[in-house]
This record gives structure tokens, C-alpha cells and sequence, in this order.
């Protein structure tokens, strides 16, 4: 293996992470994944379309209330001409001057029968409410994990950072060693220019480190809404005292408590209550009606106390012949629904598999890792002991403190790794949330 390639490999393990501040800030996984539901933008866009769908909701629901309206109008009149045909038979004088009218209304309706239209539009509208809801549940749980993500690879980066640096004290002390034995002749001029093209290489590999890993540190402040120049640091203690049980192995639990899943069905709901309002054109609408007139035509006429009530019946027929094409849009739009829900199941069973299988490596990884380091270190005792002796070369010590460096990383790494791929499973089987205790928010 090329010694530039070995010391690169800590970095392949790093995802996008954060940082350039003086202040550091130590933050517990669960209070960051709290804060993110409190403050990040996708969460308040997925509350907002909430309480946009409840507002819906409840403007339907008054449409079963009777609608009452007012109504109040002065007019003058220029001179008007008033023939009055009551008076035709009698001498009736001289034409009276109206010059005046005064009119006042009032008229309440209420929707008795309209074809079950109103508590199937209610019953669309609740549906849709509850699927927004589980919608917003979903975004929860999918920052939750984008939270678990920059945390782990934030971690990631601390570490390898901390042990590419430990190296690189050795190699330095190596170059030191190396100058003075170059000095006394006991090595050749380019086995100290090895040694130093290998501290200027783990140099390059701990910029590119700390560059990724103020990256990830203002991917994840940025997302909790914490000031730019804030340094999180995530603790050993934070991984290596951590609990995993009621790990799942199959999709049923994705099935039960996937609120995307739960939000596709619940739109289904709502496509059945759209067929039946496309059907509600069918039938005759009838509403209850009442009302009050009174009016003052100056001079000539004089209505008070003019109430009225009754019954208002409206039938479009046309509507028997047009209407089947609304009927059918409708019964698509259901059906694409329920393709829908189809599709999402099966991508649920395959990420939920993916997620047991990643889990399962994460664990056989760590086990191999762990045997990668007593293998590395034994490997690099025994070559550079034999290189003290002249019985190896140079590049057969670098190669061996690189594979050691590779081990320890991937070692140290490890630990974090299984936590992360434990949580990715949770997430896919809709459980993440639950385990941060979503009540809390």
C-alpha cells in the first residue's frame, strides 16, 4: 500500500463537520437533536403546514353553520313618476313627491341537505390535517438523524484529527533521530528525506482534517441556529457509555410507526371522502331559509315586520351527465394514491434491510478492527526492532507505522460507527423519535 494512500484513510471516514472558534461547547447528541426540533427551518416549515391544514379544517367545518347577512341602503330619488294602480278607481289628488328610499335586510341560510357533500369535505380535510401531522412527525425524525449524522462525523473528525497528531509527533521525533544519525553517517541522506516526506504527508493529511472538520461544525451549528463561531466538541464519554437494545431485526416495526407510510395512507383516506364529494353532485340541494324586509318609500309605502320562511330546493341536471368525468378524476387520484403507498412500502422493506445488514457489518467491522490493531502493533514492534538491526529497511518502517496509524483510526472510529448505523436502523423503522422522547418538544 502507497504510504500517501494509508495516510489519507482516516480522512475517508470523516462526512461534514464544523468549527473555528476559541470557546469550545460540549453538547450532549440528545440536547442537540432537541434543539434542532426547536429551531431548525425545516421543522417550523413542517408546523406551519399544520396549523395551515387545521386552519383548513376548521374553515370547512362552518360551512355546517347557517350563513346570516345584513344588509342597509338610502337612496334619494329624483322626483320619481308613481302610479299608483290601487287608486285608479278613486280621486286620489295630487301625485305624491318620492324622493326617498330607505331599504333594510336581513336573511340567514342553512344547508339542511347537500348531498353529504359538507361532512365529506370535513372528513377530507381531517384526513389531510392528520396526514400534514404525520408529515411533520416524519421531518422530526429524518433531522433527528441528519442531527446523528454531523454528530458522528463530527466525532469522527475530532479523532482522527487528535491521532493523526499523536503521529505526527512520532514521525517528528523519528526525522529528529534520523538528522542525527545522517550526521554520524550511520544512514543514507535519503532515508531522512523518507522520513521527512512522511511528516510533511501526515501535515497534509491533519489540514485536510481540520478542514473537513470545521466544515461538519458549521453544517451542524448552522442547522441548531447556534452562533457561526461556535466550537462543538463532542466527548469520548458520549459514544463509549452508550446502551443498545431493542434492536430491530425485520420491518415490521417500519411498517407500524413510519409516519411517511402513516401520512400515504391517510391521504388515501382523503382521496375516498374526494371521490364521494365528486358524487355529491348527484343529488339536490336543499336549504332552510328565513329572513326580515323592511322599506320606506317616502310618501308612497311603508313595509315593516315583512318576515319570511321557507325551504330552497336546487338541482343542477346537467350535473348527471357532466359530472362522471370528476367522479373518474377522482377515482384516479385515489388510485395513484394507493400505488403510492404500495411503492413506499416496498422501498421501507429494502431500507430496513439495508439498515439490519449495515448494522450487522458495523459490528463484524469493529471486531476486525479491534484484531487490526494488535496485528498493526505487534507488525510494527517486530519491523522496527528489525530495521534497529539492519535487517529491514526504511520504507519497511514507514509502512508499518502507517499500517498501525490506519488500524488505530479505524479502531477509534469504530465505536461511533456501530452508534451511528444503530440509529439509522431506529430511523428507518420510524423509532428514532421515540427514543429522544419526542414529548419533550
Amino acid at each position: 500500500m502507497k504510504i500517501n494512500q494509508l495516510m489519507r484513510f482516516g480522512i475517508f471516514f470523516i462526512g461534514i463537520s464544523s468549527v473555528a472558534a476559541q470557546e469550545k461547547t460540549n453538547l450532549k447528541l440528545e440536547d442537540a437533536i432537541h434543539l434542532a426540533w426547536t429551531k431548525s427551518n425545516e421543522v417550523s416549515l413542517a408546523n406551519t403546514k399544520v396549523n395551515t391544514r387545521k386552519y383548513e379544517l376548521l374553515s370547512t367545518k362552518n360551512n355546517q353553520y347557517p350563513d346570516f347577512k345584513i344588509s342597509a341602503q338610502y337612496q334619494r330619488l329624483t322626483n320619481a313618476n308613481v302610479d299608483l294602480k290601487v287608486n285608479q278607481g278613486s280621486n286620489s289628488g295630487t301625485t305624491p313627491r318620492v324622493d326617498q328610499l330607505i331599504l333594510g335586510q336581513a336573511s340567514t341560510s342553512l344547508p339542511l341537505f347537500a348531498g353529504f357533500k359538507i361532512q365529506n369535505s370535513i372528513q377530507l380535510k381531517d384526513a389531510l390535517y392528520q396526514a400534514e401531522t404525520a408529515s411533520a412527525l416524519q421531518t422530526k425524525e429524518e433531522v433527528a438523524m441528519k442531527v446523528v449524522n454531523y454528530y458522528a462525523s463530527l466525532y469522527k473528525a475530532q479523532k482522527t484529527v487528535e491521532l493523526l497528531k499523536e503521529n505526527q509527533k512520532r514521525a517528528e521525533q523519528r526525522t529528529i533521530d534520523f538528522t542525527n544519525l545522517e550526521k554520524n553517517g550511520i544512514i543514507a541522506r535519503n532515508d531522512l528525506l523518507k522520513s521527512q516526506l512522511q511528516v510533511s504527508k501526515i501535515q497534509l493529511s491533519i489540514d485536510e482534517a481540520v478542514n473537513n472538520l470545521n466544515i461538519v461544525n458549521f453544517y451542524l451549528v448552522t442547522l441548531l441556529k447556534l452562533e457561526p463561531e461556535t466550537q462543538l466538541v463532542v466527548l469520548e464519554s458520549d459514544f463509549s457509555n452508550f446502551k443498545m437494545d431493542n434492536i430491530p431485526d425485520n420491518e415490521a416495526p417500519a411498517l407500524q410507526n413510519r409516519k411517511d407510510l402513516e401520512a400515504v395512507r391517510l391521504q388515501g383516506k382523503a382521496s375516498q371522502s374526494n371521490i364521494k364529494i365528486a358524487k355529491s353532485s348527484y343529488y339536490p340541494s336543499v336549504t332552510l331559509l328565513a329572513g326580515y324586509t323592511a322599506i320606506d318609500l317616502k310618501n308612497v309605502v311603508t313595509v315593516e315586520n315583512a318576515m319570511n320562511l321557507g325551504l330552497g330546493l336546487s338541482y343542477d341536471l346537467s350535473a348527471i351527465l357532466k359530472n362522471s368525468a370528476l367522479v373518474k378524476v377522482a377515482e384516479s387520484k385515489a388510485t395513484e394514491t394507493q400505488n403510492a403507498e404500495a411503492i413506499l412500502t416496498d422501498y421501507i422493506k429494502v431500507e430496513v434491510q439495508k439498515a439490519i445488514e449495515d448494522y450487522q457489518l458495523a459490528l463484524k467491522q469493529d471486531v476486525v478492527y479491534g484484531q487490526a490493531v494488535e496485528q498493526s502493533s505487534e507488525n510494527y514492534r517486530i519491523v522496527k526492532d528489525k530495521y534497529e538491526n539492519g535487517l529491514s529497511d526504511t520504507n519497511d518502517l514507514l509502512e508499518a507505522d502507517v499500517e498501525q496509524l490506519s488500524a488505530t483510526i479505524n479502531k477509534a472510529l469504530a465505536k461511533a460507527n456501530i452508534i451511528q448505523k444503530y440509529y439509522e436502523l431506529l430511523s428507518v423503522t420510524g423509532q428514532l423519535s421515540q427514543t429522544f422522547n419526542l414529548s419533550k418538544i
